[in-house]
């Protein structure tokens, strides 16, 4: 049975199916090099959530059935993908005259990982036959300048692993994760927003000098940092308020996060957060909904960042509550650069916006955003990252983006309905 037909119109009842149920309703159910059960297999991991990565990933190292390492193999390579790499699966059993490798993992800033996949480290790995690969794969022009070797394993407990690999000659050259340490990273990535977030993360994959502790204290400093910025203002105090005039002049920016130390620095006003499960369970919804709509299956980036497996379908999914002070807009979000940028490139990219209280959300093609933003007002925050004010207000019968000393824009031809 088509595993991807019976995906597109009964999704819930392919979530509800193990591992080994997915990959025997993939093709033909015989999962090898080059068949139509792997290439269905790749495309359905590609469209469903990290934490049903993650479920399947648990069942492939805990339930052992027929061919659960080369199936555990394509589940690391679409964890790859998660963090920004361009990730080529390898392939499931050698061939003579075919370079063995499980993955190759090329960063955005240049470094290639040759990536191995191991369901235990009980059998003694040849790290010799694993420099051989990286060799020959270096001379075929398969790698870029810099490159490395990174072992996935199943297990936690891989001291054993770890004392041959320091013991080698390989030891600037070779680096062990664990399976769950993998996914918790996929998982933060996705729950923070800064790109530079994500380059630090990979940056723990390649090899690294630990005598000097400033580059792994540099990774915990940026990701700590962006996690602190995540919550989402619920409602300001009567002090902050926005005018809901086109034309509003602001006496104090209504920033779109809001950490402690901007309370502390206004010394004033009141913030009141949306839980951040309540909120990313709606936006979830949301960007649901979209899918259906556009007839794709997309899984986050980031936070507030979504695309399909074929990058060709992208959303930026801001949320906000409604507002009931006086002169306020109903509903005010941030659009920020980086947002922009990642929507420019792609064929068909909405600005998403999420209403807490509504059953609808609006998503605003790309091409019809782009041409608002130098009429936007703007805030430069404390790192010099400037983004623009999006206001939504009361028009006519629905909503509109406010678009100061210009006509607001109607929001009603942008509407899909959530459930």
């Amino acid at each position: 049975m088509p595993l991807i037909s019976i995906f597109e119109t009964a999704p819930d009842s392919v979530a509800k199916f193990s591992i080994e149920q997915v990959v025997s309703t993939a093709g033909d159910g015989a999962l090898k090099d080059d068949s139509a059960c792997s290439a269905e297999l790749r495309e359905y991991l590609g469209k469903v959530g990290t934490e049903k990565i993650a479920r399947y990933v648990d069942h492939c190292l805990t339930v052992p059935f027929q061919k659960n390492g080369m199936v555990l193999q394509d589940l690391v390579n679409e964890l790859g993908r998660r963090l920004d790499y361009v990730a080529t699966n390898g392939r499931y059993q050698g061939v003579q005259g075919k370079i063995g490798f499980d993955g190759l993992w090329l960063s955005p800033e240049g470094h290639t990982l040759v990536v191995e996949v191991k369901t235990t480290d009980a059998y003694r790995l040849s790290l010799d036959t694993l420099a051989t690969y990286r060799s020959r794969l270096a001379e075929a022009g398969k790698l870029s300048a810099e490159s490395s070797v990174l072992i996935v394993v199943g297990r936690q407990d891989t001291g054993e692993l770890e004392a041959q690999i320091r013991g080698s000659r390989h030891a600037w050259d070779i680096r062990v994760i664990s399976a769950e340490a993998l996914i918790k990273l996929v998982l933060l990535k996705e729950s923070t927003e800064a790109a530079e977030t994500g380059l630090k993360m990979r940056s723990l994959l390649t090899p690294i000098e630990y005598t000097r502790l400033d580059r792994m204290v540099d990774v915990m400093f940026t990701t700590a940092t962006d996690v602190e910025e995540e919550p989402e203002p619920d409602e300001q105090a009567d002090d902050n308020v926005v005018p809901a005039t086109p034309d509003f002049a602001m006496t104090k920016a209504a920033p779109s996060i809001v950490t402690a130390a901007d309370l502390a620095a206004t010394g004033k006003g009141t913030w009141h957060f949306t839980d951040a499960q309540v909120l990313q369970a709606k936006r979830e919804d949301v960007i649901a909904a979209l899918g259906r709509r556009e007839t794709a299956s997309l899984v986050r980036k980031s936070r507030a960042l979504y695309w399909n497996a074929q990058r060709d379908v992208r959303a930026a999914c801001s949320m906000s509550k409604r507002y009931t002070g006086k002169n306020q807009a109903p509903y005010w979000y941030a659009y920020h650069p980086q947002w922009d940028t990642f929507l420019e490139e792609a064929e068909r990219g909405f600005f998403v916006l999420g209403c807490m209280d509504m059953e609808t959300a609006f998503a605003v093609p790309h091409a019809t955003m782009k041409p608002l933003l130098p009429s936007l007002h703007t805030t430069t925050n404390k790192g010099g990252t400037t983004y623009w004010h999006i206001h939504l207000i009361e028009h006519g019968a629905g909503l509109a983006i406010s678009v100061p000393r210009s006509t607001a824009l109607d929001l009603s031809q942008f509407q899909i309905a959530i459930s």
